[in-house]
C-alpha cells in the first residue's frame, strides 16, 4: 500500500529527510504553511528565507501543476520559524495517496506544531461569491468512501494511532481566532465558514454531481488538503484551513458557465493581499507549545 521507499520504512525515511532538511537550515519550524493555487505568495512574506527546490529533497515528491512553484521554504513569518510549501500534491498527478501527504509527517518531524493550508474551491454554497474565503470547519472526503484513505496499509505508532478521530480535525480556537482576526482587518463581507468535500480530480465536477455535493452538505468542492489533513492529525498537529473560492460551481443545465483553471488562478492573484494578512496576522497570535500535540 506505501509508496517505494528507498530504506521500506516509511517512518525512517521521512526522519531522514527531516534531519537532512535541518541539516541545512537553523530555522527550526513551528508553523507550516501549504499553498494552494496561486497562493505561493505566503512563502515570499518569510524573512531570512532558506528555500529547497522538491527535486533536491531526498524521498519527496514533486509538483506538476500550474500555479505550484514546487519549493520547501524555510524562514521567519513576524518573528515565528515558519516552513510553507509553494506548491503540493494532488492525486491526480498519479501519486499514491500516501507519497502526497509525505510532506505531512515530514512537518511533524521537523517539530512543526501547527499546520495551515490553503486551497481554491469551487462554490456550491449558492450564497458564497467568487473571491470569498471559506474557513474550513469540516470535511466530506469522497477518496475515503471508496478506499483511498492515506492511513490505509500498516499503521507506524511512531506516527500516530491506528484509529484516529477526525470530528475535532480543524482546530476550533484558530477557527475563532481566524473570524476574529478577518473582523479586524475589516474582512467580514468575503470570511465564511462551512464544509469542504473533496474529489480526485483532474476532471471539474458534472452539474448532476454538484447537486449531490451540495444535497450532502458541501458549501465548497476541490481536489486537496483532506488527505494532509487527515496526517496532521495522525500526527497530532493542530489543523487550520482556508479556501478561497475561485469559482462558482455550476449548478444549472442552462448555464454557459464552464469551471477551468486560469479562472482559479485569477482570483488567488486577486485576493492574495488579503489572504496572506489573514493567515501572518493569525501566525503571530497563535500560542505555540514548542511540542506536537493533540491540543
Amino acid at each position: 500500500m506505501f509508496p517505494e521507499s528507498s530504506t521500506g520504512n516509511i517512518y525512517e525515511d521521512c526522519k531522514a529527510t527531516a534531519n537532512w532538511l535541518l541539516a541545512q537550515t537553523s530555522v527550526r519550524p513551528l508553523v507550516g504553511i501549504v499553498c494552494g493555487s496561486g497562493m505561493g505568495g505566503l512563502a515570499d512574506m518569510l524573512k531570512d528565507q532558506v528555500a529547497f527546490n522538491y527535486k533536491d529533497i531526498p524521498n519527496f515528491p514533486q509538483s506538476t501543476v500550474d500555479g505550484h512553484a514546487g519549493r520547501l521554504v524555510f524562514g521567519m513569518l513576524k518573528g515565528r520559524p515558519c516552513v510553507c510549501m509553494q506548491g503540493r500534491f494532488h492525486l491526480y498527478e498519479g501519486y499514491a495517496i500516501q507519497k502526497i501527504t509525505l510532506p505531512m509527517r515530514i512537518f511533524s518531524l521537523l517539530g512543526v506544531e501547527t499546520v495551515i493550508l490553503t486551497n481554491a474551491a469551487g462554490a456550491l454554497n449558492q450564497d458564497f461569491k467568487v473571491g470569498d474565503i471559506m474557513i474550513m470547519k469540516d470535511h466530506i472526503n469522497m477518496p475515503g468512501f471508496a478506499g483511498n484513505n492515506p492511513l490505509a496499509g500498516p499503521n507506524d505508532e511512531r506516527f500516530g494511532v491506528r484509529f484516529p478521530c477526525m470530528s475535532d480535525a480543524y482546530n476550533r480556537e484558530l477557527q475563532q481566532l481566524a473570524v476574529d482576526v478577518g473582523q479586524e482587518l475589516g474582512y467580514g463581507d468575503f470570511l465564511r465558514e462551512g464544509v469542504y468535500c473533496v474529489l480526485g480530480g483532474p476532471s471539474f465536477e458534472t452539474i448532476a454531481e454538484c447537486r449531490m455535493l451540495h444535497k450532502l452538505g458541501a458549501d465548497a468542492v476541490g481536489m486537496s488538503t483532506v488527505h494532509e489533513v487527515i496526517v496532521a492529525r495522525h500526527c497530532g498537529m493542530r489543523v487550520f484551513a482556508l479556501s478561497l473560492i475561485s469559482n462558482k460551481s455550476v449548478m444549472d443545465y442552462d448555464s454557459e458557465e464552464k469551471a477551468n483553471h486560469k479562472e482559479v488562478l485569477e482570483t488567488a492573484q486577486h485576493r492574495a493581499i488579503q489572504l496572506q494578512k489573514l493567515v501572518s496576522t493569525m501566525v503571530t497570535r497563535m500560542e505555540y507549545n514548542n511540542n506536537n500535540t493533540n491540543a
